[in-house]
Parts: structure tokens; sequence; C-alpha cells
């Protein structure tokens, strides 16, 4: 039986989960990660859990809708959805325990001023310079009523040296990254993602993280601000991303790419699991899946095909 908080401590059970963003219909990838990180769940006997990622970028009714498609789909989280906009106190705990560490300081810099400040020595590409960093407080003082007087607050970021993290993934090996000065809350108030969902995984005791590829890079950061919170960190398993004929993630103007679109377009369930099973280079090793059952039985991660997959949707599709 496993045992729920609402603080940053940790449950017993291990869990995976899948964490869409509530900012509109899911398309063929995003379904295809949120389905295999299901897979990973059955086959290793942990629960699966639904988080709503509703921070930013929110669109009415976008959340229910995406829960109705996977349940259309066959899959039902093993506890109600995890809701982020409940936990803004939680949040502000952890925050409050990295700045009692000496780790948060403010930053008054916009995204121009960082593209045209000059990279610290060591540093990777875009990263955080530390401009802010090592500010007098009359210096800070000037900043911030600059700030107000444009309607605008200082984010909030992370004091680090810039040391390489590496973390082990299940299908990619090693991940390093230097980690920089990341921003842990936003000037519009909001909480930063590498900071909420490392809370979250370590509140609902996720001890594998199930993932587009895109985030890998994501990793390193994670895995820090777990070691600083004190909270264990998951293992890592990032899967290949879904894109479009150009090589670039999907979007609304490829046509149909989300599940209403499919099925309006004549997909049925079966056909969405038989593109799963080829996309993901299983066809004709255990024939064609036509059910959830089939995708847990016959994804093996061993064998998962870790190169982008270029979806072309049905012939005819509304863009």
């Amino acid at each position: 039986m496993s045992t729920q908080t609402t603080g940053l401590e940790t449950s017993i059970t291990g869990a995976g989960r899948f964490a869409p963003s509530p900012s509109g219909d899911l398309h063929i990838g995003n379904i295809r990660s949120g389905l295999l990180a299901y897979v990973r769940a059955r086959q290793t006997g942990r629960r699966f859990l639904w988080r709503i990622e509703d921070l930013d970028r929110v669109q009415p009714g976008a959340a229910q809708s995406q829960l109705e498609v996977f349940a259309e789909l066959g899959v039902t989280p093993d506890e109600p959805p995890l809701v982020q906009s409940d936990r803004i106190d939680v949040y502000t705990e952890a925050l409050s325990r990295l700045a009692g560490q000496g780790l948060v300081y403010e930053c008054y810099c916009s995204r121009k001023d960082i593209q045209q400040a000059p990279s610290a020595p060591h540093s990777p590409p875009g990263a955080y310079p530390g401009t802010c960093r090592d500010l007098l407080e009359s210096e800070r003082v000037q900043h911030r009523q600059r700030l107000y007087e444009q309607g605008r607050r200082p984010a909030l970021r992370l004091k680090t040296d810039n040391a390489e993290v590496t973390v082990q993934d299940r299908l990619l090996g090693e991940i390093t990254s230097p980690v920089d000065d990341l921003v842990l809350k936003r000037g519009d108030g909001v909480f930063a993602y590498n900071l909420i969902v490392i809370v979250d995984d370590g509140a609902s005791s996720v001890d594998e993280v199930v993932r587009g590829d895109d985030l890998a890079t994501s990793a390193p950061r994670q895995a820090h601000l777990a070691h600083l919170l004190g909270l264990p960190q998951p293992s890592w398993l990032h899967v290949p991303l879904v894109v479009n004929t150009a090589g670039r993630r999907l979007a609304k103007r490829d046509g149909a790419v989300t599940y209403q679109q499919l099925r309006a377009q004549g997909w049925t369930l079966q056909d969405v699991y038989a593109w799963m099973c080829s996309s993901l280079g299983f066809a004709g090793s255990a024939g064609s899946w036509s059910s959830l059952d089939d995708m847990v039985a016959g994804v093996d991660f061993d064998r998962l095909r870790t190169g982008e997959t270029v979806f072309v949707p049905p012939t005819g599709a509304d863009g």
C-alpha cells in the first residue's frame, strides 16, 4: 500500500508517471511517450500515476480531455491525478529550503540581457552567465526599482558552481551536463519546471521517469536539485521522439496528428496500437498489436528503436 504525502517527503511504493501540460490535445508522439510510461510501470510492478502540470499554458478542458483519451486507449491511473496548481505551498517550501542553504538569489535580467551577455568560462552554450549572482545590495535595490517601474519582478535563480553532473539513462547511457544557475521561480511568479517536477516526483515516490528524449538534458539539473532537497534521484528512461517530415516536433499545422483528428480520419484503436508497434520497431517480431495488453506484452525496452520516428498524417487530413 502506498503512503501519500502533500509535502516534500516521499511515499513508500515506487511509481512511474505521465505528466502532460494541459495546453491542448495530445499528438501521437505525446501519446506514445505516455503509453510507454504506462507499459514500463506495468512491466516493472510500479504504480502508474498522472500529473496535471497546469502552472503555465492551460487550455480549459484539456486536462480532462487528455485523461479521456487515455481511458479510451485502456489506461487508467492508479491514483487520482496530482494537480500542480494545488501545490503552490509545497513548491514555496522547497524554494525556502534552498534559500535557507544560501542557494537562491534574485535575477533582474531579461532574455535579451542573457543572450547579449558574454558566457562565463567553462559554461555550456546558453547557460546563465551569473550576471546578478554577486551584486551589491545597493545595486539590487536599483534593479528592483527598475523592474517595479516596468511592472516586473525579479526571477529567482539557484546558485551553483557550474559543476558537471552525470546521470544514467536506461536507453541513452550516461548523460552529463554542467548545471548552471537555473531559474527556480520566474519573474511572473510561476515556479520553474526543473524545481517542481523533482518535488512532485519525490512526493509521489516516482522512482523511474519515462519521457521524451528532448528532456534528457534536464535530467542532470533535476538530479542536482533532488540532492540539494534531500530527495531520492529517480532513474531515467528517455524515449525517442515522433517528429514531422521536416524533422521538427509535431504541430497542428502538420495535419491530423492528435488522437481526435486521427479518429476523425477513420483510425480505430487497433490502428493506433498497430502504429505504435511499427513505430517502435516491433512489427514482424510477434505480429502487430491491437490493444494495450498487446503493447504491454510486446515492448522490449532492450530492443526499443532509439532513433526519431517520422509521422506521416493520413492522406487528406485537414491542417
